[in-house]
């Protein structure tokens, strides 16, 4: 056991550095326009949730995302949020959210007053299994009227949120065909794959509709940040109505047509983004080399294999993961606690969402890869700045 650790620790040690500095798992670089876009918001005053950058910011994230529409709100939560709103999720409905994801995709649904409903993974990818999600539909699901039923529990399933695990793109046209079958819209959580592409295409607007994160913990930051994308502009419509606070236009009045939602983005905050997507495509390109350093550098480890993208996917690979051999899983909390001890920042998959204590009733399928890989997952230091 004590050996696996060593040379976990020793590996990483010779591809990420360490040494007498610690090793985040990873952090934001701001290395361009950062300085000079933000001082232009504090010289001119415009700080908050109106300005120059805001409308930059929102066309060239959609141009990123290969989307007509982009609408930049305050986190990504609250772009999940909205898209599933503005997709017909009513309160008492399911949302099909993976078990394996950060907990802000099972949130956002329970902001949307729906009930997440969990489902598994596959081993490929690590999201939404588009096969065992079919298999289970299948059986549970009772389509009446052009709604999806879930026999079970009486409720209506609105949606499917398939969320791109640290980077990696999920099968995108297994999900949507399933969603076009039974009836159901399909949201991308595209929260940690900016830059990964789908069979060539950017990853956020594969569906009707996406939602991104700009925490200071993904491949660009505004510091706190999200947006949603869609190639349809009705729907842009609706999600820049209801972010704004659903303030209808006038010169001076405020009149309000709806319950709507303080999710503006401010300025200085899309500032700091436009200067950090003109240096994406530098960043996405570092972390693919750190990538195959990994790749390298843990090619004969017997006990543990590094996460590869999909063969459909080119990843952004926004965390790099190793994956223990099945007969070593006892062994992850030792070579977490080994890293971690010698200044090396690793983490483990997300808890499940199922077991965490708000989420134990909720419906769920069986779940037997989304088990595995929580038990065997392992993050290591990712930083663009590794592969310099």
């Amino acid at each position: 056991m004590r050996d696996l650790a060593r040379t976990f620790v020793a590996r990483l040690l010779d591809i990420a550095g360490g040494g007498n500095a610690a090793v985040a798992l990873h952090e934001p670089e701001f290395s361009g326009a950062e300085w000079e876009l933000v001082k232009d918001c504090l010289d001119s005053g415009w700080v908050s949730s109106v300005g120059k950058y805001v409308d930059r910011f929102e066309s060239e994230i959609a141009q990123r995302c290969g989307a007509r529409h982009g609408i930049a709100v305050v986190n990504g939560t609250a772009a999940l949020h909205v898209a599933l709103i503005v997709s017909g999720v009513r309160p008492g409905d399911e949302v099909i959210v993976p078990a394996l994801t950060f907990v802000a995709t099972a949130n956002a649904a329970v902001h949307a007053g729906a009930v997440p409903h969990f489902a598994d993974s596959a081993a490929d990818t690590l999201g939404l299994d588009p096969a065992a999600l079919r298999d289970y539909l299948t059986k549970i699901a009772d389509r009446r009227c052009g709604s999806c039923i879930n026999a079970e529990t009486g409720r209506r399933i609105a949606a499917i949120v398939p969320m791109h695990a640290f980077g990696h793109p999920v099968d995108m046209d297994g999900l949507l065909a399933l969603g076009a079958d039974f009836d159901l819209p399909v949201i991308e959580d595209a929260a940690e794959s900016l830059g990964s592409l789908y069979k060539g295409g950017p990853c956020g607007a594969l569906g009707r509709i996406g939602a991104l994160s700009f925490n200071g913990n993904k491949i660009i930051t505004t510091g706190g940040g999200g947006a949603i994308v869609t190639n349809d502009p009705d729907l842009a419509r609706q999600v820049k109505h209801l972010t704004t606070t659903a303030k209808t236009p006038h010169r001076w009045a405020f009149n309000h047509d709806q319950v709507g939602y303080n999710y503006r983005l401010p300025n200085i905050n899309a500032a700091l983004g436009c200067a950090q997507l003109a240096r994406l495509e530098d960043l996405v390109a570092r972390k693919r080399r750190l990538a195959e350093r990994y790749f390298v550098g843990f090619a004969d480890c017997e006990g543990l294999a590094v996460f590869r993208e999909p063969a459909f996917a080119t990843s952004n690979y926004w965390l790099n993961a190793v994956m223990l051999d099945e007969d070593r899983v006892s062994e992850r909390d030792t070579l977490l606690a080994a890293a971690n001890d010698a200044g090396l920042m690793c983490r483990p998959a997300w808890t499940l969402l199922h077991r965490l204590p708000m989420y134990r009733s909720c419906p769920r399928a069986a779940l037997p890869v989304a088990e595995a890989i929580e038990a065997r997952l392992i993050n290591i230091p990712s930083s663009a700045k590794l592969a310099s």
